[in-house]
C-alpha cells in the first residue's frame, strides 16, 4: 500500500526531526534457521540504528514466512520503551491485526504506538494497551485462513521495492540509496533484509542488549 508506506515514512522522519530517535521497519524473507531475537539484534547493530553515543534507535522486524515479529530497542530507549510495553504493543495491537489478515494495518498501528512512546506518551500507550487487552480477552480467538495470502503479498512488495531502489536509486553510502526523496537502507546476507527510514538516518548508533519483545501468530 503506497499510501501506508508514505505515512510510515513521514512518521519516522517526523519522529527523528522532533526527538533525534530513529525508528526503522524491516521485513526479511527468512530468519535463516535462527531466532528472531538474534536476527533483530544483529540487524540492529549492522545498520547502526540510533545516534552515536546515545543508541536511541528502535527496530520493528517482521518475518512473514516464519510468522514472527520483534521490537528491538536500543540501550538509550530501554527506559521509555520497556520490554513489558513492547510486549503489550505486539500482543494487543500488532498480532490481532496479523491474525485477521490485516498485515499493513498491524504494522502501521503498531508503529504508531511505538512512536507515541518515543514521543513521551508511554502512559497513554500503556493505558490503551490495557484496555485493548481486556477487550480482546472477551472476544473469540478466530483466525481467518486468508491472512497467509495477505502476508505473502506484503512481503512480495518489500522484495520488489528492494530491487527497484537499487536499480533506480542513487547510492549515497554503504547499503544506502536515495529514491523518490526517501533514503532507503538495504542489507543482504547473514544480517540481511529490507528496510527503510526517513529523516536522514545516520547509522551512528547500534548498541542494543536485546531489549524489547517478540511474538508469533
Amino acid at each position: 500500500d503506497p499510501a501506508a508506506r508514505e505515512r510510515l515514512t513521514r512518521l519516522s522522519a517526523e519522529l527523528e526531526a522532533e526527538t533525534t530517535h530513529q525508528f526503522v521497519l524491516a521485513t526479511v524473507a527468512s530468519l535463516e534457521g535462527g531466532s528472531i531475537d538474534d536476527y533483530a539484534n544483529r540487524l540492529f547493530r549492522h545498520w547502526g540504528l540510533g545516534q552515536r553515543d546515545v543508541d536511541n534507535g528502535v527496530l520493528l522486524l517482521v518475518a512473514p514466512n516464519e510468522r514472527r515479529v520483534r521490537i528491538e530497542v536500543g540501550y538509550g530507549l530501554e527506559g521509555a520503551l520497556t520490554d513489558a510495553l513492547a510486549g503489550l504493543i505486539i500482543q494487543n495491537t500488532i498480532l490481532p491485526a496479523f491474525r485477521a489478515g490485516n498485515f499493513a494495518q498491524g504494522i502501521e498501528t503498531g508503529a504508531g504506538e511505538i512512536v507515541a512512546v518515543l514521543r513521551g506518551d508511554a502512559e497513554g500507550v500503556a493505558a490503551r494497551q490495557s484496555i485493548s487487552r481486556e477487550t480482546g480477552s472477551s472476544s473469540d480467538d478466530w483466525v481467518p485462513l486468508v491472512f497467509g495470502g495477505a502476508f505473502a503479498v506484503f512481503a512480495g512488495i518489500f522484495v520488489i521495492l528492494s530491487i527497484l531502489v537499487r536499480v533506480f536509486g542513487t547510492k549515497v553510502g554503504k547499503n544506502r540509496y536515495r529514491w523518490h526523496g526517501i533514503t532507503w537502507y538495504y542489507s543482504s546476507g547473514s544480517s540481511g533484509g529490507s528496510g527503510w527510514s526517513g529523516g536522514g538516518f545516520s547509522g551512528g548508533g547500534g548498541s542494543s542488549g536485546g531489549g524489547g519483545a517478540s511474538g508469533g501468530w
